[in-house]
């Protein structure tokens, strides 16, 4: 009786983790291809904001790889993926402060449509990641950076459709360099809060060995 209940929980947590997997699997493509979209128009209508939110998805690719890998592992191995995660946000906030830094000092007006139009298909594209990230109810500290990852993209968007506005009414890349600010000071923050989920998981690992 006993050996097939082990069994049964053993197909349930396999079962557990590919779903978690595929999940995984569909919010790395779906943010790798916002990426090398808002790279293309961020570029060309020369937005640091949208430029910005490109290396975010960027980076939210490489955090939903690292946490493919951490399913299944054991505690350890996802305090040291989701620690990964935090400091690669920060390192993304430091870079698009310094763009925005330089951009200052000389640079285009963006063109506000392009920023509005990218940015309203981005933030669709996060609610379904969004969702899709909420359908796993566990605690687990990976899935937790995820979606904040993806809160953080979905307000930064709707940011981006606002600045987008404004650059039109101001005629100005003042709202857009404010922006870039923004969205570098958000992911400093959410860097840190991940940081200290992975410092919580790590403490709660050490209380139950």
């Amino acid at each position: 009786m006993s050996d097939s209940r082990t069994d049964n929980d053993e197909h349930n947590l396999d079962a557990s983790q590919a779903a978690d997997r595929r999940i995984l699997w569909l919010v790395l493509l779906i943010n790798l291809g916002q990426a090398l979209a808002g790279a293309g128009v961020g570029v060309w209508a020369s937005s640091t904001a949208l430029i910005g939110a490109a290396l975010d998805n960027l980076a939210d690719a490489s955090v939903y790889g690292v946490s493919l890998y951490a399913v299944g592992r054991a505690a350890t191995i996802k305090v040291r993926a989701a620690r990964l995660s935090g400091w690669l946000l920060i390192g993304l906030a430091v870079v698009l402060f310094v763009e925005v830094l330089r951009r200052f000092f000389g640079g285009e007006e963006p063109i506000g449509p392009a920023m509005m139009a990218m940015a309203a298909v981005n933030a669709a594209l996060n609610l379904v990641c969004l969702r899709l990230l909420r359908r796993h109810r566990g605690e687990d500290v990976n899935f937790k950076a995820s979606a904040i990852f993806t809160s953080n993209d979905s307000i930064v968007n709707l940011a981006i459709v606002l600045s987008g506005a404004l650059v039109l009414w101001l005629d100005s890349n003042l709202p857009d360099l404010v922006l870039g600010l923004v969205v570098s000071a958000i992911a400093a923050n959410g860097g840190r809060e991940i940081l200290s989920e992975a410092a919580e998981a790590a403490e709660d690992a050490r209380s139950e060995a």
